[in-house]
């Protein structure tokens, strides 16, 4: 008995230090963006807040920069969440149902396509874009971060599928239900706790991608380069109100789709 209350306590001092080492960081910036500024540039600050301000907030939100590289960053994010679930679920689904070694080949290949670093393609890429006048444009911007998000998507999503017992199909195609029907109505919805997952990813590496928007953005900023800006410039406190803004429509969309991510999604699909 005493082993375990030992062990449960250092499980619980373990988890506790993880988490203090994850929100820490987090914690520093939104009390940065709200901090005095005599109170963070001195040589001892104190981690508990002693002053509030919402005049770096106002500073932020009034310089006309916000808004635009706001909603910049949310159409890209979406539109490559939208246009990479659209492109690759059907394609993930044709991939899980081929033989082992072909979907192995298959696997294989998106890896290879990870390989390749992001810097040495955004050059070639932004001058393609030019000829194309794609160049600062969200469209441009979001066929970039397709590039690099329709792998890893479709890596995701190959497993997902290929864990959904054929079983369901074969019921479905007996109870009347065509190829289509049975995807919409069978293979989609049991599967979409992969999707989600997928989804998610694919959203917070757009909103948080950055070499392709150094590339590709010239005018219109995204909100990561917004940042960047101010590191650049070394405002302290607008870098950190930018920064918290940044982490806002991260928090929203995990919330939203955590409903999808359960782990027994599979349990009771098939009886017998």
């Amino acid at each position: 008995m005493a082993k375990r209350i030992l062990a449960r306590t250092g499980l619980t001092l373990l988890i506790a230090a993880i988490c203090f080492v994850m929100i820490a960081p987090v914690y520093i910036i939104v009390k940065v963006s709200f901090a005095e500024p005599w109170e963070v540039l001195t040589q001892h600050p104190t981690l508990l807040p002693h002053s509030f301000t919402l005049r770096h907030w106002t500073n932020v939100i009034t310089s006309g920069n916000l808004w635009p590289a706001l909603y910049k960053s949310l159409v890209v994010a979406f539109s490559t969440m939208f246009f990479s679930i659209l492109v690759v679920a059907p394609g993930a689904y044709a991939i899980s149902r081929l033989s082992p070694k072909v979907k192995y080949g298959f696997i294989m290949v998106l890896f290879f396509t990870k390989m390749f670093p992001t810097v040495g393609i955004a050059l070639p890429i932004s001058i393609t874009f030019l000829k194309w006048n794609l160049l600062d444009t969200n469209t441009g911007l979001v066929l970039a971060h397709l590039i690099q998000q329709i792998p890893f998507m479709a890596w995701i999503l190959v497993s997902t599928f290929s864990a959904i017992p054929r079983d369901l199909e074969e019921a479905a195609s007996i109870d009347g239900c065509n190829r289509m029907q049975t995807l919409m109505r069978i293979v989609f919805p049991v599967a979409m706790q992969g999707i989600a997952t997928a989804a998610m990813y694919v959203w917070l590496n757009s909103w948080n991608e950055f070499t392709y928007a150094l590339y590709l953005s010239l005018t219109t900023k995204t909100l990561p380069l917004s940042v960047y800006y101010y590191v650049q410039r070394g405002g302290f406190f607008q870098q950190a109100a930018y920064a918290t803004i940044l982490a806002i429509p991260v928090m929203i969309i995990t919330f939203v789709l955590q409903r999808y991510l359960k782990s027994d999604y599979l349990s009771g699909a098939v009886k017998g």
